[in-house]
């Protein structure tokens, strides 16, 4: 697997991107997690990777969205991005992930990417905007890898999304991506309706298109439009990880989850201080899809100071892991209206009601399911998920 993922990797990408990727995002990478244990010792919790909301501008409107699209725009400035950024890179971060809305929509997006080569952007994308001018500049700037959202064929992603002609406007992008020689992805949010792209016949689609890795997460329902009736129920979340540990050891192309460690215990990286989120008001979030906060951007100071003082965000990871190794918002939503009310957290959305869209969502199962773990196969990403990816002994 290693030999001919190496050898598509060698024909399929531009040289110079795959050189850029090794050092900003695998030696830097690695650099930055091993910092974030130094931290840990300390009792300082500033992830190793940040995920910025840019904008809420959409040209879609998708199930689950979290995001509040139908409402005014809002972004964040071109400055105030390039500032957290440097903020973070004076602690070690190199590798920053880039979301929506649309990140493409916003208007400054490769001013920003231009402004750091020192670093690498993951952009979560619908890969609409992905034109051959854009799929250039991206192959010029060397320090980004577009992540293309598909979620099913034809009619489950434009039943998903919302519009119609979106599966074919995002292969377009793609194969643009391909044309361009970059270092592509997609993204899939695991439901009901698209659990079959969890497979050996979708992945290996995937490659002959000349995607490089797929990123799987489950679907969680949330937002204005949560259509609870696409949550994977907790069979089927065991379904996901076998198969994703067996493919991961059979297929030349890498398989992403953020969800459990390389002993297959289930993990939040939230609560192990992996990442938080920025939304795109400025808002610090413990995660995307927990839109409560009470810190911003624009509250003085250095992002590193504001993050690890922050009680809210300390508690949330504290009180999250003393209830489930899973995701805290399907499990115990009541703890999380709990933990809002506690801090007097503010509601970050513009429809101002997702409290009350969290006390009436009912528990749900997740991805911790005891007894049921399943251990890496492949020893690279058993070797990776040990050092680099794991509980951090947030889970004790």
């Amino acid at each position: 697997m290693i030999t001919s993922f190496a050898l598509r990797a060698m024909t399929e990408i531009d040289p110079r991107l795959l050189a850029k990727f090794a050092y900003t995002c695998g030696v830097k990478g690695i650099r930055s997690v091993e910092l974030h244990k130094k931290r840990l010792e300390r009792g300082e919790y500033f992830p190793p990777f940040l995920f910025l909301s840019i904008t809420s501008s959409c040209n879609l409107r998708c199930q689950g969205c979290w995001v509040d699209v139908e409402g005014p725009a809002r972004k964040l400035e071109t400055s105030d991005i390039n500032r957290v950024i440097a903020q973070a890179k004076a602690h070690g971060n190199s590798f920053f992930g880039l979301l929506g809305g649309e990140p493409f929509l916003h208007p400054g997006v490769f001013d920003v990417l231009a402004a750091h080569p020192d670093c690498y952007f993951l952009l979560f994308t619908n890969g609409h905007f992905i034109t051959g001018e854009a799929a250039a500049r991206m192959r010029e700037l060397g320090n980004v890898s577009p992540l293309i959202s598909i979620e099913g064929d034809e009619a489950v992603s434009d039943g998903r999304r919302g519009r119609p002609d979106v599966y074919e406007r995002t292969l377009a992008g793609l194969e643009n991506c391909r044309r361009h020689k970059l270092i592509t992805g997609v993204a899939t949010s695991v439901c009901q309706t698209n659990i079959d792209l969890v497979s050996e016949a979708w992945l290996r689609k995937l490659i002959s298109m000349g995607v490089h890795y797929a990123w799987y997460y489950t679907y969680r329902p949330v937002g204005p439009n949560p259509a609870p009736g696409l949550a994977l129920t907790p069979e089927q979340m065991l379904q996901v990880r076998r198969l994703i540990v067996r493919l991961r050891a059979q297929l030349p192309i890498g398989i992403v989850d953020a969800y459990w460690d390389d002993q297959g215990a289930a993990l939040c990286p939230m609560v192990t201080g992996m990442s938080h989120h920025i939304g795109p008001s400025g808002d610090i979030e413990p995660c995307p899809v927990i839109q409560f906060a009470k810190e911003s951007i624009h509250d003085g100071g250095n992002i590193f100071d504001v993050m690890t003082q922050s009680k809210f965000l300390s508690d949330f990871r504290k009180t999250a892991a003393s209830a489930t190794r899973g995701c805290v918002i399907l499990e115990r939503p009541d703890l999380v209206a709990e933990l809002v009310a506690r801090h007097g957290a503010r509601d970050t959305t513009q429809r101002q009601s997702a409290l009350r869209e969290l006390l009436s969502s009912p528990p749900r199962g997740s991805q911790h399911s005891p007894g049921n773990e399943m251990p890496e196969e492949h020893w690279a990403y058993r070797f990776a998920k040990k050092h680099w990816f794991f509980g951090f002994g947030a889970y004790i």
